[in-house]
């Protein structure tokens, strides 16, 4: 029997058995996790479906101000999501969103540029989509191995402060060694694509009937772009945010 995912929305209750099954294992586990499981198949659910409606509105109507309105949601909410990994440190917000943007914009603008996309609705908000969802795992990795890091070195850290050191030089080896942590997940999915996983949007043009070859161009594409936005994203949180561990006295918060 072949089943269509349109025209109904039966499939969706039968999707449902997995949560099911995730459900059953937290509590003969113990695990606790109930609450958030539900929690998050509502959320998933529901922001889903109100998008899918929202950009079948913005593909109709095809203005670069929807789109351009779109991007901005994503970014802020990205920046949201990443900054709760540093609620400690003031001002976080705006430089996350600052980075998202600037890597949005960069790696978006030459893409563009290059003929890679097409400034289209249908490609511009996805591939955005995936950019800043990248961008923004890159970054919270970033907030939360900084977090360890600093605190990890604090007695090394003050001490250069002591010896006349200033934040960005006392702060150095810390920052890099947090940066190369929140990069390494990228690298090390690119190395095993194909091989352990097919990608989501690689999986979804298979699944929608377009040629495999041509899935995989698209794939490498996107993958390629990762590299670049993650590099980008990285160094640039680094470099708007490090100053926030320090007081004004250029001491470390307590």
């Amino acid at each position: 029997m072949t089943h269509t995912f349109t025209g109904s929305y039966m499939w969706l209750l039968f999707a449902y058995a997995f949560v099911f099954i995730a459900l059953l294992l937290s509590v003969w586990q113990k695990l606790g996790l109930e609450k958030d499981i539900l929690i998050g198949t509502i959320r998933s659910t529901v922001q889903l479906l109100a998008i899918g409606y929202v950009l079948h509105f913005v593909f109709a109507a095809d203005s670069v101000w929807f789109i351009l309105l779109i991007i901005l949601m994503m970014i802020l909410v990205a920046s949201w999501n990443a900054a709760s990994r540093a609620k400690q440190i003031t001002g976080i917000f705006w430089r996350i969103s600052l980075s998202l943007a600037i890597t949005q914009i960069i790696t978006m603008g030459l893409l563009v540029i290059l003929g890679l996309v097409s400034p289209t609705p249908q490609y511009l908000i996805p591939m955005s989509g995936m950019i800043i969802g990248s961008s923004m795992i890159v970054t919270s990795l970033f907030l939360t191995h900084m977090n360890r890091e600093v605190e990890a070195s604090r007695g090394e850290i003050e001490t250069l402060l002591c010896l006349g050191a200033t934040t960005r030089q006392a702060v150095h080896v810390v920052l890099k060694r947090a940066v190369k942590a929140s990069m390494i997940p990228t690298f090390d999915t690119m190395k095993t694509i194909g091989l352990v996983q097919l990608p989501g949007m690689m999986t979804g043009m298979i699944v929608a009937g377009a040629s495999p070859i041509e899935a995989v161009r698209y794939q490498i594409l996107i993958m390629l772009s990762f590299s670049s936005s993650a590099a980008i994203s990285a160094v640039l949180i680094s470099m708007l945010s490090y100053q926030l561990w320090f007081t004004r006295d250029s001491m470390l918060h307590s």
